[in-house]
């Protein structure tokens, strides 16, 4: 894994170059994947009201958002599992055992850990 947190090296000669494109151009590299390396899979949902405010301003993405729901959730900061995969031969191989499901992370949280016997580690 990286020396330091997000370490992934940049763009590098001979990849892909960066992204202009909106959701794509913040990725802090891009990468021909190959066996054996190994990377951090990070889904996530931030409630950042300074990102929120300016959506909720544009008519475009405003309608892609509840906003009664939205406010339920401001101040809470936000959420995600981090998921550590090995580029094989075939696919990936599952490095991490979390729970996933808000039913697996309540039984997690209550000393229930049935969710690891469910765990795929081949994806």
């Amino acid at each position: 894994m990286g020396c330091d947190v997000h370490d992934v090296g940049g763009y590098l000669e001979g990849h892909p170059e960066r992204s202009t494109l909106a959701g794509l151009r913040s990725l802090r590299t891009a990468r021909v994947l190959a066996k054996d390396q190994v990377l951090t899979i990070e889904p996530g949902c931030y409630f950042v009201d300074f990102l929120l405010d300016r959506a909720l301003a544009d008519p475009e993405l405003s309608k892609f958002f509840v906003v009664d729901r939205i406010n339920e959730y401001r101040g809470f900061g936000g959420v995600r599992i981090e998921d550590d995969i090995i580029i094989t031969e075939s696919g990936t191989e599952l490095m991490s055992l979390v729970p996933r499901t808000v039913e697996e992370i309540e039984g997690w949280m209550a000393g229930d850990n049935s969710f690891m016997a469910n765990t795929k580690f081949l994806v």
